[in-house]
């Protein structure tokens, strides 16, 4: 067993950091007062390629894992740049995976090179108002009429979809009422047509400059051949991206506590109280070596679920402890940062502050602790389902 990294995934966590140099903390705190996507932080990696590396390489991708792609996310994050530069690329790695499972070679050919180039952006249109994480229930309605489907219903907590000229899009095309099981929902990836869909914006608490949004859909035309795979069977076909998504949030997460921990223990040996640096008192040294502790666990965690996911094996058990267990790491090593900067941790220029805000992202994204800890409970121990 060999947790050392590879001589090619070196290279990756060196170009990817090389990358991000210049986009600094005073780049991505100026991003979180004035909001604006990070337009030239998404074009630089798309030029240096990084935005397909997970993506085949018949299509213009690098071709390799999700533990690369995931070791990449987290370097993005453990720069400084955290959720913010890690969420303007997020949609990209893992997004458009039930296309490359499911789609037909048109399709691959047709959607796959112009977002891994960063000539289209993508959102992810799933949760919605009322269902919330019971996606099952969602719905926005798609009504084939001929060689198209006209879709109504809205969608909530959309990223990206403010910059975004296309859209994953899960809608209802048979009656709930008439559906058994995980049928009756298809998968769409199609353009964002501003004509049809209304975007609003949600002022929240922090990542400014990656927008969440709600999204009212009035009579969007798509075209059959933007349906992925068979009608009714889109539930399912989503289903192959929410294991890599929760890896890579996961990894993200780890590297945000990282970069918090780092400005910490920075702090910590040149802050002088007392005629002492204030990481010289166990108070202040404790609580950060126990962060270093959770967020070494948790990474392991990360690598586990990934390197089963690239195996072929099953991972939803170890994919939503990773993202469980590396979003609790994150917040408390943030937390943390915060207290040892003391006032200063309030501060924004000391950046801390941005970082817990952030922290709170991975947990509540994109699935709840409470159904993670239902799953594990369910499905790892045997117990009852409980809701």
């Amino acid at each position: 067993m060999n947790f050392a990294l590879t001589p090619e995934q070196e290279r990756i966590r060196d170009a990817v950091e090389r990358v991000c140099e210049p986009f600094d903390a005073d780049y991505w705190l100026r991003k979180d007062r004035e909001g604006g996507f990070p337009h030239d932080f998404h074009r630089a990696l798309a030029q240096a390629g990084w935005l397909g590396i997970a993506m085949p390489e018949a299509y213009g991708g690098a071709g390799l894992g999700i533990t690369e792609a995931a070791l990449m996310m987290h370097t993005i994050s453990a720069t400084g740049a955290g959720l913010s530069g890690a969420s303007a690329v997020h949609m990209n790695i893992f997004g458009l995976h039930p296309v490359v499972v499911f789609g037909t070679d048109e399709q691959k050919k047709r959607w796959l090179p112009p977002l891994i180039a960063g000539q289209d952006k993508a959102c992810f249109g799933v949760t919605e108002p009322n269902t919330g994480l019971n996606t099952l229930k969602l719905k926005t309605r798609a009504v084939r009429e001929g060689d198209h489907y006209v879709v109504h219903g809205q969608k909530v907590w959309i990223s990206t979809a403010q910059v975004a000229n296309k859209i994953l899009l899960l809608a209802r095309t048979k009656p709930v009422e008439e559906c058994q099981g995980t049928e009756g929902l298809s998968l769409f990836y199609t353009d964002l047509d501003r004509s049809t869909v209304e975007v609003r914006e949600i002022d929240k608490h922090g990542r400014k400059c990656v927008d969440s949004n709600q999204v009212f859909i009035d009579g969007l035309r798509i075209p059959v051949e933007d349906r992925i795979g068979d009608e009714d069977k889109g539930f399912n076909y989503i289903l192959h991206g929410l294991n890599p998504e929760r890896i890579l949030i996961a990894s993200e997460a780890v590297g945000l506590g990282r970069a918090a921990l780092k400005r910490a223990a920075h702090y910590a040996n040149e802050r002088e109280v007392f005629d002492r640096p204030i990481g010289q008192n166990q108070g202040i040294q404790h609580p950060l070596a126990k962060s270093w502790m959770e967020l070494e666990a948790a990474h392991l965690m990360v690598q586990k679920a990934a390197w089963l996911y690239d195996q072929g094996l099953p991972c939803a058990a170890e994919a939503n402890s990773a993202k469980f267990l590396a979003a609790e790491a994150c917040y408390h090593a943030c937390e943390n940062a915060i207290f040892t900067h003391g006032g200063m941790g309030y501060a924004k220029e000391y950046h801390v502050e941005r970082y817990l805000r952030e922290s709170w992202i991975p947990r509540l994204a994109p699935v709840s602790p409470q159904l993670i800890l239902n799953f594990i409970a369910e499905k790892v121990l045997g117990l009852p389902k409980s809701y």
